[in-house]
């Protein structure tokens, strides 16, 4: 190679090293995604071309990357065994070459944090993350609380096991479905299992259904297990330890135990992006050593994306709450993996110009990991695509904003109807009118629409319905599924609507107290003043404030008005004031199972004249906590103040007599 070329490819690997590094920094400590996964992919191996020709690899280069500096309050170790990446493969011919005529192991590559378990006496005494490859950080208190783990084992011997702790599809869709603000939801199932897993607080992680799967033994004090990694497989299951799925394979069965593998990750459960074969033979494997980043007994199987052609016929720009406008491709349906797509984003500006898109032009799609959607590549790359100069929900002028090298759209309004999005899915919200069916992402939709201008306009949807029934995820049932929920959400209870309007500082308790006050008259409670306001237990002078500041305001009038014509009100009462529990506080922690959720618990106490308040005491009765011995801060406040911890069982041998 001459000087001159060899000057180009250094400096086209100073490019791709920087944008890749970004892209990596990005993904895995922010959660964000600033370019699809099959550029990614190409561009690392475009990289690694560069890299061989030049014999030069610069420093921060992904190529040498094992993963990221931690930066928490938890604290760091070094591992005994470094954890290195693995190389990778698309090819099912690679993977039999690689195997060769020997006995191999292929699992399932899941797609979580790796952590590592040590094991002293049979018990659980330290888990530490994976980190950087060389230290991680220790996470024991939350490993303790993963759903399926072991915490004593019958081997008394040191053992090193590393396995994945994972999160399941199932309890990542229950988990996000409970966050109510769709940019805060999480993308996928390894960024909540990386969140859960290094929590300072293990009350968190338990509530989140973190599993353990091994797939490694690094070391049992004493144990040969006759040279297999079947072995040592075996034993860690007969131990009590959840295994990855894996199947013993040969070269000549790698081709069809990989189509197995492929049928299966459709209906599994858990959250995989590939499959891992090792050698069976751990001698042989560890004879081979290991290169600057990948260890030579183990090879990773990547999924080949299954892609198909089609045309772009547009892109629909969706404001945010955030003020950012993201372009959605739209395109012509295609079949990919079993499903039918026909839009998928494109995440920011910089994206759409690097694939040059134009409408009309013939596109490549794909979803990553068998997921998620993605435009893998642009064959016709007409350009132009055109980019709104104003906001598609308020006709706002919009700005391109540059960060990092990322560009992206925004609405300049600050009063942008999108940015108040979160108003509305508060007033959807289970503790307001809940309207079941209506998401942020949905409301999302409407707002763009035009369907939803305010409060009132949920309760009108049928006048859209030829639209709403086309709308992607939606559909004949899931209106009818929605006029069902706005019909019966019409007829609400005053401390519901007073919840729902979103006033600063009046959450439900204090709307409970208010309405309560003036006696469920809803005229009272309107035309309050903040003299009378601050005659409620609870309420002060900033609260009466926002509350009167709020109905004052003559355009919060005209809506609420028009709110009003669309329901009617349900008849309410006090709770009992001479109940069982009058004059007790209580406190509510950990996770129930006698009562659905914390409301409901809530409910029975009020019921009886009891007061539930958020936070432990001096004036608390009782905490509520099933698990009376966790280390949780509110069981420490509560010992620390003398305060008693009782159970669910406790509470309603309590209140059996009522």
């Amino acid at each position: 190679m001459d000087h001159k070329t060899n000057q180009e490819h250094l400096s086209e690997q100073k490019k791709l090293t920087e944008r890749l590094s970004e892209a990596a920094r990005v993904y895995y400590m922010e959660n964000q995604e600033i370019m699809p996964n099959i550029e990614y992919d190409r561009l690392c191996d475009r990289l690694a071309v560069l890299e061989a020709e030049t014999g030069t690899v610069l420093a921060g280069s992904p190529t040498l990357q094992v993963g990221y500096t931690v930066s928490s309050e938890l604290a760091r170790e070094a591992h005994p065994w470094p954890l290195l990446s693995l190389d990778k493969t698309k090819s099912v011919e690679a993977l039999a070459d690689w195997l060769g005529a020997r006995k191999g192991l292929l699992s399932w590559k899941l797609d979580g944090l790796t952590v590592v378990l040590t094991y002293r006496k049979g018990r659980l005494e330290k888990a530490v993350t994976r980190g950087d490859g060389a230290i991680g950080e220790v996470i024991t208190p939350n490993a303790k609380t993963f759903e399926n783990i072991p915490l004593r084992i019958p081997f008394q011997g040191e053992l090193l096991l590393r396995g994945e702790a994972v999160i399941r599809y199932s309890d990542f869709d229950r988990i996000n479905a409970e966050i109510e603000d769709a940019e805060a939801r999480y993308k996928n199932p390894r960024n909540l299992s990386s969140g859960s897993v290094r929590q300072l607080n293990s009350e968190i992680t338990a509530k989140r259904h973190v599993r353990y799967y091994a797939f490694g033994l690094v070391s049992a004090e004493g144990e040969k297990f006759a040279n297999s990694r079947e072995n040592q497989m075996k034993f860690l299951e007969s131990i009590g330890f959840q295994t990855v799925g894996y199947q013993v394979v040969t070269g000549s069965e790698i081709e069809k135990t990989v189509q197995w593998f492929a049928r299966e990750a459709g209906d599994s459960d858990l959250p995989s992006d590939g499959l891992v074969l090792t050698y069976d033979d751990i001698a042989y494997g560890q004879s081979l050593g290991q290169t600057a980043k990948f260890p030579r007994d183990a090879i990773a199987f990547k999924w080949e994306d299954e892609q198909k052609e089609t045309r772009l016929t547009g892109v629909e720009w969706s404001a945010s709450r955030t003020g950012l406008i993201n372009p959605i491709a739209l395109f012509e349906p295609v079949e990919i993996d079993g499903t039918t797509v026909s839009r998928a984003s494109l995440h920011n500006i910089s994206i759409a110009e690097d694939l040059r898109l134009g409408i009309g032009d013939q596109v490549t799609v794909y979803k990553a990991n068998m997921i998620i959607p993605q435009i893998a590549d642009n064959l016709t790359r007409t350009g132009g695509l055109p980019i709104p100069e104003k906001c598609p929900v308020c006709d706002s002028l919009t700005e391109i904003r540059d960060s990092g090298g990322v560009r992206s759209l925004y609405c300049t309004n600050e009063r942008c109807l999108a940015r108040q999005i979160k108003s509305f899915t508060h007033f959807v919200s289970k503790s307001a009118l809940n309207i079941d069916g209506l998401s942020e992402s949905t409301l999302e939709k409407f707002i763009a629409k035009g369907f939803v201008h305010e409060f009132a306009d949920l309760f009108r949807l049928a006048e859209h319905r030829d639209e709403i029934v086309k709308m992607e995820g939606l559909g004949q049932r899931s209106f009818e599924n929605l006029m069902a929920a706005t019909e019966s959400a019409r007829n609400t209870t005053r401390v519901r609507l007073l919840y729902s309007l979103g006033i600063p500082t009046i959450g439900l308790a204090n709307a409970k107290v208010v309405c309560k006050f003036f006696g469920y008259d809803w005229s009272r409670i309107q035309n309050a003043t903040a003299e009378d306001l601050v005659q409620i237990d609870g309420v002060g002078e900033v609260m009466a404030e926002n509350f009167v500041a709020w109905f004052a305001d003559e355009t919060n009038g005209k809506k609420l008005a028009r709110l009003l014509s669309e329901i009617t009100f349900a008849e309410e009462k006090a709770p009992d004031a001479g109940g069982s529990l009058r004059g007790m506080t209580f406190v509510i922690t950990g996770t129930l199972k006698t009562w659905e959720n914390r409301d409901a618990l809530k409910a029975v106490i009020e019921g009886r004249g009891g007061k539930v308040t958020g936070a432990v005491s001096e004036k608390t009765t009782y905490l509520i906590n099933n698990d009376v011995h966790s280390p949780s801060s509110k069981n420490k406040k509560a010992k620390a103040l003398g305060v008693r911890i009782i159970s669910e069982e406790d509470f309603r041998a309590m209140t059996d007599g009522d």
